[in-house]
């Protein structure tokens, strides 16, 4: 059977986990296997800057950090499934990618 490869990302790991216990949801209602979710790395952006933008005073820095939450969800390609899993409400922030035939 085919499978489909879910890939989430967002900045706020509850909205993470908030999608996917929708989808583990549809995935038992529909009484597809689902394998998942998988968490990857959590990739980190760290941006350095100076405070003082004229070169002037002390030399002090700021440091900000993004951090980028990842999970994979493996699940099998069933038409029903796959059509409620396409209307999960996304919250903003999130990004949701569906790759078939893994």
């Amino acid at each position: 059977m085919q499978k489909a490869r879910i890939k989430l990302k967002s900045t706020d790991p509850k909205k993470l986990e908030k999608i996917c216990m929708q989808i583990a949801q549809i995935a038992e209602r529909t009484g597809t296997h689902m394998a998942g979710p998988i968490p990857l790395p959590t990739q980190r952006l760290i941006v350095t800057t100076r405070k003082s933008p004229d070169g002037e005073g002390k030399a002090t820095w700021e440091r900000w950090e993004m951090r980028v939450h990842k999970r994979i969800i493996d699940i099998d390609v069933d038409e029903r499934a796959m059509r409620h899993i396409m209307r999960v409400n996304i919250p903003e922030g999130a990004n949701i990618e569906i790759e078939i035939g893994v």
